[in-house]
């Protein structure tokens, strides 16, 4: 397989030179787009963007829902629910809703809108499926070690020229690196 940039599309050339034509946005239009959407979100909002808050919004609603005594004696939960706070009016909540209202519509103009289970030959769907809900445990849990996820902690952290931003995306991205290695036949085969 060979990805290659043509005529401002991201063309993948597969075996037999046939391609698949995919309306994707630039990458280096779409950093800079990323880029002003965070300059905005600090001008307009006086705080940076973040993913990892909206899903401890939807767990601590979830919980009071079901086991409100619960939710009001712990020591982690009570904080979200207090006074009679509601976790589900976050900004951090509306942000994800905006993006995946935004995943949606984009996916929908750009014809690109298929259930359809992305994956390589040599493996299954279902593999596919179960390395993907174990990674994003896996991040979810490490975005709540770390105290924020790529969004919130490194992309906003090295904006404002946080040293814990810089080192969080190194640590992302270095781990990423490295376990791509072990990892890579079940996308790239071989």
């Amino acid at each position: 397989m060979l990805v290659r940039q043509v005529d401002g599309y991201i063309k993948i050339f597969m075996k037999g030179n046939n391609s698949l034509n995919t309306k994707y946005l630039n990458p280096y239009v779409a950093g800079m787009l990323l880029g002003l959407i965070l300059l905005s979100a600090f001008y307009f909002t006086g705080r940076g963007l973040g993913a990892s808050g909206a899903m401890k919004s939807v767990v601590t609603s979830t919980l009071n829902t079901i086991a409100p005594n619960h939710t009001s004696n712990s020591e982690y939960f009570a904080k979200y629910v207090a006074d009679g706070k509601n976790p589900m009016n976050s900004w951090l909540v509306f942000e994800i809703l905006g993006v995946v209202l935004g995943g949606f519509l984009s996916g929908a103009f750009a014809g690109r809108l298929k259930l359809k289970v992305e994956h390589h030959p040599f493996i299954t769907s279902n593999k596919r499926i179960a390395l993907a809900l174990s990674g994003g445990v896996l991040f979810g849990f490490g975005s709540q070690l770390g105290r924020g996820c790529t969004s919130g902690s490194a992309l906003t952290g090295m904006a404002v020229f946080s040293l814990q931003g810089f080192i969080s995306m190194i640590a992302i991205f270095g781990t990423a690196f490295i376990f791509a290695y072990f990892f890579r036949k079940n996308w790239i085969g071989g």
